[in-house]
């Protein structure tokens, strides 16, 4: 387990964003991407995660291929999980692998995309 300041923990989030295509990235429009230590009871409940269940982030909001072409929805938020990134990761090298796969694919739900459709994308070879 590794243990990193809050400070810290924005920072590499940062640092993962900027990492990730910025084509995507300039396409990301009125989502808040924050961090909390863990889910809330809600979120819990929400996905029906069992105790011994935990989750490194979170989409909360309406995908772009949703939306039928409207843009009155409130802001979306993508939600980072700092404690159980903590307990999973044992270096920050490795903490920040976790942060920028799992800012990833929070913006992948953003675009649309289910967990089938995020995992085939990650199988494929990277050229």
């Amino acid at each position: 387990m590794i243990e990193v300041s809050d400070e810290q923990f924005s920072q590499l989030i940062a640092e993962a964003m900027e990492e990730l295509p910025r084509e995507h990235m300039q396409s990301v429009r009125n989502v808040a991407i924050v961090y909390a230590d863990e889910p809330t009871p809600e979120q819990r409940q929400a996905l029906r995660l069992q105790c011994h269940e935990t989750l490194f982030g979170l989409y909360e909001g309406v995908p772009l291929t949703r939306r039928g072409g409207m843009t009155h929805y409130p802001p979306d938020k993508i939600t980072i999980f700092k404690q159980p990134m903590q307990r999973m990761t044992t270096s920050i090298a490795e903490l920040k692998k976790h942060i920028k796969h799992t800012v990833w694919h929070e913006v992948a739900h953003y675009f649309g995309l289910d967990h089938e459709q995020i995992h085939r994308l990650e199988q494929r070879p990277r050229t």
